[in-house]
């Protein structure tokens, strides 16, 4: 996990492409000093997530003469100094600081560059220092994996080989179905064709200097952070973060708001995509003036992940009963489309076909053919298995440089080997992840259960941790499984509260705060460890302090959202049958990256962790797509058996009989921290609950102090 940024500062942005009624502020110079974040607020924010390493670079840029008069010849380049290289494009000189300033140049600059790179390096033999420059004088900083779309061999490191593809990349700023370019006829790809065929989590800014264009983005399912604040007339800068520095709190309500408090929002979460800023001159002000860009994505298969539409929603009871099920059974798949019996309307045919529904008729554990998920499990299943045991096992590769790290301590003595964590809570996404990991690592490497309570032994997720443990034991006997319990007072946490807040920031409710909050700790892994529980073989029973020293936790996001695990799923079914179900579920992932993934991200890789989603991998996606909705849940069926129907079967296939019953439970309520935080800020759940508590937001300031970084506490 790496925190990346950028502040532009000196040029005037055009941005009408996406906000049509932004005002265009005039740029101030770089070297004015302004009151809203500076560099060194961005750098003690980013430090947390890349503990490695932190460095930065400036890019100056100076208009030659020639920008101020209409003339055709180029002045000549001067000598570069010891300390400073330069690249000319036309009327534009970039300058990129190497060794110390010079106060000339910084004076003779109109627009300036500042790239941070916070760095936790998890893949590659040598150490890399961001941000990276190469000697065309492109810059990158990179938040990222590959797991697909480049080649990363074992001992590469996914940033430098991003950083030596796109400079092999098209400088026209053309895209591939644009006319106008020549660059892909000699072999060259554009930078948005590159960037989309990457399969994995990122974001990215890149300073492609040929063209003088600044290209930055995220994965477009927006699992790695980036924020932006767009230029004002408050603040004229360009600024892109992974994460908010330290802001004070005020709470206000939605009612306040709307009387006209105005809400002051510094960032906002860029949206998932590829976008690009080209610098050019202005002739008669000059200064340096862009417009923002967004790109299409390139790759045909992401596009389709994106519209998130599924081949088969619901089937017609003439097409089933045609196979001589019965209306019993084939009422399971035929419910209502909505309420008043009237069809919904979407832009593709989503009936299946009797073939289809034949086969999945034959198909062992299908709901046509009478069984149930404790029966049998369905073809679909093992899809879907293969699928996750692929994804987990991408995700947990055991790199050159983590290996050589891992197990270090201060005394030089070899300790615990344990590189991959799991965030736990005993439940069945949880459960199926740690079963999938214990798959894919060799024996010899323990695995951290990070498990938060703030009700200690009694807060359901600690209850169903404690039974997940010896239900993995009975699977993988040979596995050390540390079951990290990590206990919590939200009265004893008012320094962290307001760190998370910062780092939910720009969510604001007090339901993001407490997700925020439960995801922080369990990842920082500080907590107990019950050798009773984890130690399989009985002994020694006692209970110590236990540190999770794991860099890769890996994170059940997306599985609710992807398999109708949300009990507004099932009022969605009911009120709108099988397309309203398939409509709310498409909403829940073409919103997960703003309601979720920036926020969960942000917190847990403040811990100096890396999340990783195996749910969100790209082939688990296309693979539940592919698979017929009334395979993947069963609505009619009660709770705890239909909804994430075809998770439970996979639970059943990995052996975890007890998991594949267990209800969904979101962190919050497991954890018992909505519960504690209703009776702090309202009184009682009761009077939370009478003040509509989801409803008030926690606002932040744009006038911001940043304050000493903390550590997760330890309990």
């Amino acid at each position: 996990m790496c925190g990346i940024a950028l502040i532009v500062s000196g040029v005037r942005i055009e941005l009408s492409s996406l906000l049509p009624d932004h005002n265009l502020p005039f740029p101030q110079y770089p070297h004015v000093h302004h009151t809203g974040f500076s560099i060194e607020d961005i750098k003690a924010a980013l430090q947390r997530r890349g503990p490695d390493n932190l460095g930065t670079r400036k890019v100056y840029l100076e208009l030659t003469s020639s920008s101020y008069a209409d003339i055709e010849e180029e002045e000549e380049e001067n000598p570069s100094s010891f300390c400073f290289s330069e690249k000319k494009n036309d009327c534009i000189t970039s300058t990129y600081e190497v060794v110390q300033n010079d106060d000339s140049i910084v004076l003779n600059s109109v627009a300036e560059l500042h790239f941070v790179g916070a760095t936790l390096q998890l893949r590659g033999v040598d150490p890399v220092f961001q941000p990276l420059v190469d000697n065309l004088g492109n810059v990158l900083v990179y938040n990222g994996e590959i797991f697909g779309g480049l080649h990363i061999d074992r001992n590469s490191n996914d940033a430098e080989c991003l950083m030596h593809a796109l400079a092999k990349c098209c400088s026209c700023n053309w895209d591939e179905h644009e006319t106008g370019c020549h660059c892909f006829e000699k072999g060259k790809i554009s930078v948005t064709k590159l960037l989309s065929t990457i399969r994995g989590p990122w974001a990215t800014i890149y300073w492609q200097d040929s063209s003088k264009t600044l290209w930055f983005g995220r994965d477009a399912l927006g699992r790695r952070s980036l924020l932006v604040h767009w230029p004002t007339l408050d603040d004229p800068r360009l600024l892109l973060s992974s994460v908010s520095p330290l802001s004070p709190i005020k709470i206000i309500s939605d009612s306040e708001v709307g009387d006209g408090i105005p809400d002051h929002d510094f960032w906002e979460e860029l949206s998932c995509g590829i976008y690009s800023l080209k610098l050019d001159k202005l002739k008669l002000v000059g200064c340096l003036v862009g417009e923002v860009r967004r790109h299409d994505w390139i790759d045909p298969e992401l596009n389709e992940l994106i519209k998130w539409e599924r081949t088969y929603v619901e089937c017609k009871s003439y097409e089933i009963n045609s196979l001589g099920v019965s209306d019993e059974r084939a009422h399971h798949i035929t419910k209502s489309t909505s309420a008043n019996g009237t069809s919904s309307k979407l832009g593709v045919q989503m009936n299946c076909t009797a073939e289809h529904a034949k086969l999945c008729a034959d198909s062992p554990g299908s709901l046509l053919n009478g069984a149930t998920v404790h029966q049998a499990t369905s073809l679909p299943a093992h899809r879907v298995l293969d699928a996750l045991r692929e994804s987990v096992a991408r995700r947990s590769i055991i790199n050159p440089i983590l290996q050589a790290t891992m197990g270090k301590s201060e005394t030089g003595v070899r300790g615990k080997m344990v590189p991959v964590a799991v965030l736990f809570s005993g439940g069945l996404d949880s459960m199926i992840l740690a079963a999938l990991l214990d798959k894919c690592l060799e024996p010899c490497y323990e695995v951290d259960l990070l498990n938060v309570s703030f009700d200690e032994q009694f807060a359901p997720d600690r209850i169903s941790a404690r039974a997940g443990v010896k239900e993995l034991q009975r699977i993988s006997p040979l596995r050390r499984w540390n079951l990290v319990e990590i206990d919590a007072d939200l009265s004893n946490l008012t320094s962290e509260t307001e760190h998370v807040m910062s780092l939910i920031n720009p969510s604001k409710t007090y339901m993001d705060l407490n997700i925020g909050i439960a995801l922080w700790l369990a990842a920082g892994g500080d907590g107990w460890v019950d050798t009773g529980i984890s130690n399989n073989f009985g002994q020694y029973c006692q209970r110590l302090k236990y540190k999770s020293d794991a860099k890769i936790l890996l994170v059940g996001s997306g599985a609710d959202e992807q398999c109708a695990g949300y009990s507004r799923h099932r009022t969605k079914y009911r009120m709108g049958g099988w397309l309203g179900l398939h409509e709310e579920m498409k909403l829940d992932m073409q919103r997960i990256w703003k309601r979720n993934l920036g926020r969960d991200d942000r917190c847990i890789s403040d811990t100096g962790k890396e999340a990783r989603f195996p749910f969100l991998d790209e082939d688990v996606i296309r693979t539940l797509l592919e698979i017929p909705l009334w395979e993947v849940a069963n609505l009619d069926q009660p709770v705890g058996r239909g909804d994430k129907k075809i998770l439970r079967e996979v639970a059943q296939l990995l052996g975890l009989k007890e998991a594949s019953c267990l209800p969904k439970r979101a962190i919050q309520f497991g954890s018992r921290i909505a519960r504690e935080s209703n009776r702090k800020n309202f009184g009682s759940n009761r009077a939370a609950n009478q003040a509509s508590a989801g409803s008030v937001r926690i606002h932040m300031p744009t006038n911001t102090n940043v304050a000493e970084p903390i550590s997760p506490v330890s309990q």
